[in-house]
């Protein structure tokens, strides 16, 4: 089975090439630091899986994830981190990651490979005990009883992608000066702090539902 790994702790990443390739049923292709790297990575080395963390200097492994199964749908990525945030879980869900372990479960990490390749999701025990809260079915979120219009809808979805306001107004034909003001007055409808809570809400809420 041949994999890239994608880990900005350069030590962690080395630790894992040499335990992973001491069990004969891994051989590590290529490594990363960033999320940057990893489109690039997987394009030259076409692993079998890429095993990706997800909170890095610059462009995260989530980001890295969606660039990559937009060009090669069929790409096949674990998620390896210490952070179990929900949201995290939730965005990896939907964009149709293969797996979200813990690298506290490291004697997991091979079986799991093993396993996306057989085609199944996997999932580590902290992650599969937050599923059924995460994903249950909450009925349609309803846009207008927050006031939210068409407008601030697909705003909030750009938000939530990582767009800046400068791509946001490029995408939407729209001043900066506008987008600051939509994204302020939704912020204000929903009694959310900042931009990166309203990216939070939106997947959790809005996409989840």
């Amino acid at each position: 089975m041949n994999i890239v790994v994608i880990d900005d702790d350069k030590l962690v990443a080395l630790s894992l090439k040499t335990i992973l390739e001491s069990t004969g049923k891994v051989t590590v292709a290529a490594m990363g630091s960033d999320g940057s790297e990893a489109s690039d990575l997987y394009r030259t080395h076409k692993p079998d899986v890429m095993l990706m963390d997800i909170r890095m200097e610059g462009m995260t492994g989530l980001e890295a994830g969606e660039l990559i199964l937009k060009e090669f749908p069929e790409a096949r990525i674990l998620y390896l981190t210490t952070f179990s945030d929900d949201e995290y879980i939730v965005k990896a869900l939907s964009m149709g990651a293969k797996g979200y372990i813990l690298k506290q479960d490291f004697d997991g990490i091979v079986p799991a490979l093993e396993a996306v390749m057989g085609g199944q999701s996997v999932f580590g025990d902290k992650i599969i005990n937050k599923l059924p809260e995460l994903m249950k079915p909450k009925g349609s979120f309803d846009f207008a009883a927050h006031g939210i219009s068409d407008k601030e809808r697909e705003i909030m979805e750009l938000v939530a992608k990582g767009l800046s306001n400068k791509e946001i107004s490029a995408e939407l034909f729209l001043g900066e000066g506008t987008v600051r003001n939509y994204i302020s007055n939704l912020l204000d409808k929903l009694a959310l702090r900042d931009r990166t809570q309203l990216a939070v809400y939106y997947y959790t809420e809005v996409r989840n539902n």
